[in-house]
């Protein structure tokens, strides 16, 4: 539908945008290295929060795990600069995965789920990453950022390093649609969930219960480390419970997860 950058215009995004604070202001690079990059600059400038960082195109998107993110042409990359208390730290991950599950379901009625902690997928294949990167000195949250990158109108098969694993928006619907919109229905969702966030359990069971790892066998790499096992449970703080072949019950905090 957007062949050009055109429709990522902040003026036309900000339009009609029902939010009380996130997406108020949006910052349009054309081409930029990382929104990422982009958004802690100017979060370390005194950026206030809800300020979203929207890029054309990015040269050296980065994910999870230090890894790259792919950044073709049809897809979606921002990043939003939020200013929560520290305890709200670990809600963070839910916050954000969720904002794009609800977001894409509100707009599409595509069925989206979260793999554990904060992956996106639609049919099993991964359709948006997320990057969470905080600013802390001494116990005080200066900033978080929160990095999106969203598979929307990118035809997976002319990407054959992630085609087995990855999926868009269009090839799922069969049809492009406005990237400009999907920006929309996610920063909605994201700025009413952000509400929610005193009532912090609430959040937590909405994160749980969107969870397709949960239930399922699989392997966790963690840099040196590999576990496997049964995936039972997660806590409040974001950890993944995991049932060992031993019976053992290990709590991961961090790791990618692969199903078996």
């Amino acid at each position: 539908m957007d062949s050009d950058n055109n429709e990522l215009n902040p003026e036309q995004i900000r339009r009609g945008l029902a939010t009380r604070f996130i997406g108020q202001k949006i910052i349009y690079f054309p081409s930029v290295t990382s929104t990422m990059d982009a958004a802690k600059k100017e979060a370390q400038w005194g950026a206030e929060a809800g300020t979203v960082i929207l890029a054309g195109e990015q040269t050296a998107g980065r994910g999870r795990l230090k890894r790259t993110w792919l950044s073709p042409e049809g897809g979606l990359a921002f990043s939003v600069i939020l200013r929560p208390n520290f305890s709200y730290l670990p809600y963070m991950i839910m916050l954000a995965s969720l904002a794009v599950a609800y977001g894409i379901r509100s707009l599409t009625g595509l069925k989206p789920q979260i793999k554990w902690p904060n992956d996106v997928l639609i049919n099993y294949k991964k359709v948006c990453g997320i990057l969470i990167e905080n600013d802390i000195r001494k116990k005080d949250l200066k900033h978080t950022v929160i990095g999106i990158g969203i598979n929307v109108n990118i035809q997976i098969n002319q990407l054959p390093e992630i085609a087995p694993i990855a999926t868009s928006i269009s090839d799922q619907l069969g049809r492009q649609l406005s990237r400009a919109e999907v920006l929309r229905s996610v920063l909605v969702e994201m700025d009413r969930l952000y509400t929610e966030l005193p009532q912090g359990e609430q959040l937590f069971n909405q994160w749980k219960s969107n969870l397709v790892t949960l239930g399922q066998q699989v392997q966790i790499n963690m840099g040196d480390k590999i576990y496997t096992g049964l995936a039972e449970d997660v806590t409040e703080d974001g950890s993944l419970m995991l049932r060992q072949k031993d019976g053992y019950l290990v709590k991961i905090i961090a790791g990618e997860v692969m199903f078996k």
